[in-house]
């Protein structure tokens, strides 16, 4: 595209003319927060599609499928390794299509998997590479969070964006408990008749259930929220312009040390409240299945993210408040004592043990909430506005694999041992905090 175009296109009534939020007379927090609405019901969806998987593969076998555990494993984990990998091209698209394409192409591509797995779960001949397809595509619902946050960003001041990117993230958030909470209910209703198709047979065998099951809808409920989100964002939402040459002129962030320093920090929060949230269910039910009175990990599971969302949510005007290195550094300290705790409560002697853990698992969601929140008002602080959007995405695209790398780890350590490991990895985050961010002679306090 020529300069000439660059700037028709810039002076169309998409793209705001002049806007730096920064300076009086230039930001108009009424469009900033009519975009942060929008991008936040958006991106809850995106969650949402994210974490379908996690729902739906658990039962799969129930439905007659023959999957094996490592196939399951496979399948469960790969939202979590797309999302991780889209987020590497999401990053870069803000400064490129603006946030009002950015947004709606975006969330119309939701579309794909949420419709795509209601059509799979209907049959047990459907092919195991189109399962791993589908769940690829739940991984665009991860992908798209490095291309909403940066570009929210861009429309908040520096003294409100903690506010602003914690009220976003953590909204966004509570998709993930919305999806675990909401899937069990929504496939057991027959509440839609033949509408959005036949009802499949549910087996398990070892608690003798037997019942007619409609899995169709955990996907196909969401449809029409998606295509209201996308009319809202096409036809709301507008763009500001960002410097930026391209691809090449966003690489600049990785020769600044800042930028690996977040990184880690935010693998310490984001990282763990991702990753736990994709395997607390499983931890429930291998801890604790064999018990007579065994808890149901569909009722408990969602907690964890409802926990690790509201955290993020309050969090955002206290680091506006008091800075967000000082509540990364708690973060870390919080994170390594609660996962030391739950280190200690993984070889329960009954079900009557099972609180124990329960409470360290929600002490270790709510200081990575803690977490997800400052890191992200430290950001903004440590770079400038065109290199603070590039880091933002590159560090949620690297803790967005989370969920793949803790369940990998699981898969290959005790879990008494995994649990120190995350309580030794938030001690060492913390003292990075302290060191660069928070004590009076960092060189960059934030």
């Amino acid at each position: 595209m020529s300069s000439t175009d660059q700037r028709n296109q810039k002076n169309s009534s998409e793209w705001i003319k002049e806007w730096d939020p920064n300076v009086d007379g230039q930001w108009d927090s009424r469009i900033s927060w009519k975009t942060l609405w929008i991008t936040t019901y958006a991106l809850t969806l995106g969650f949402m599609s994210w974490f379908l998987v996690s729902a739906l593969a658990p039962k799969l076998n129930n439905l007659g499928f023959d999957l094996s555990k490592k196939e399951l494993y496979w399948l469960a984990a790969m939202p979590g390794l797309a999302g991780g990998g889209l987020r590497l091209i999401w990053m870069f698209l803000p400064p490129i299509l603006g946030t009002r394409k950015l947004v709606t192409f975006s969330t119309a591509l939701l579309l794909l998997p949420l419709i795509g797995w209601s059509f799979a779960v209907r049959s047990p001949a459907t092919p195991y590479f189109a399962l791993m397809l589908l769940a690829f595509l739940s991984g665009i619902g991860g992908g798209i969070f490095s291309g909403f946050m940066p570009s929210t960003s861009y429309f908040f001041p520096k003294s409100k964006q903690g506010l602003a990117l914690g009220v976003q993230a953590g909204i966004g958030n509570f998709g993930v408990s919305v999806i675990q909470f909401f899937t069990p209910i929504l496939v057991g209703s027959a509440m839609f008749g033949a509408t959005l198709g036949a009802p499949q047979h549910f087996v398990d065998k070892a608690k003798g259930i037997s019942k007619d099951v409609w899995y169709q809808n955990a996907g196909l409920i969401w449809v029409p929220f998606v295509l209201v989100a996308v009319l809202i964002a096409w036809k709301m939402l507008q763009s500001v312009p960002v410097t930026s040459r391209g691809v090449r002129d966003q690489l600049d962030i990785f020769r600044n040390k800042d930028t690996w320093l977040m990184t880690l920090l935010y693998m310490m929060t984001f990282g763990t409240f991702s990753g736990l949230a994709g395997q607390f269910g499983l931890l429930i039910k291998n801890l604790y299945g064999d018990f007579a009175n065994a808890p149901d990990p569909v009722k408990y599971a969602f907690f964890g993210p409802l926990v690790g969302s509201a955290a993020r949510v309050i969090s955002g005007p206290v680091a506006d408040r008091l800075g967000g290195g000082i509540l990364t550094f708690v973060s870390g300290l919080g994170i390594a004592g609660s996962a030391f705790y739950t280190s200690g409560q993984l070889s329960p002697g009954t079900s009557d043990d099972f609180m124990n853990f329960f409470w360290g698992m929600m002490a270790i969601f709510f200081f990575a909430g803690v977490g997800n929140a400052s890191t992200f008002k430290q950001m903004p602080m440590i770079f400038p506005p065109r290199q603070a959007g590039g880091v933002i995405g590159w560090t949620g695209a690297i803790a967005a694999f989370g969920p793949f790398i803790f369940g990998v780890l699981l898969s290959f350590v005790a879990p008494q041992s995994f649990f120190v490991g995350v309580g030794v990895f938030a001690l060492v985050g913390a003292f990075v905090a302290w060191k660069y961010y928070v004590r009076p002679s960092a060189s960059m306090r934030s």
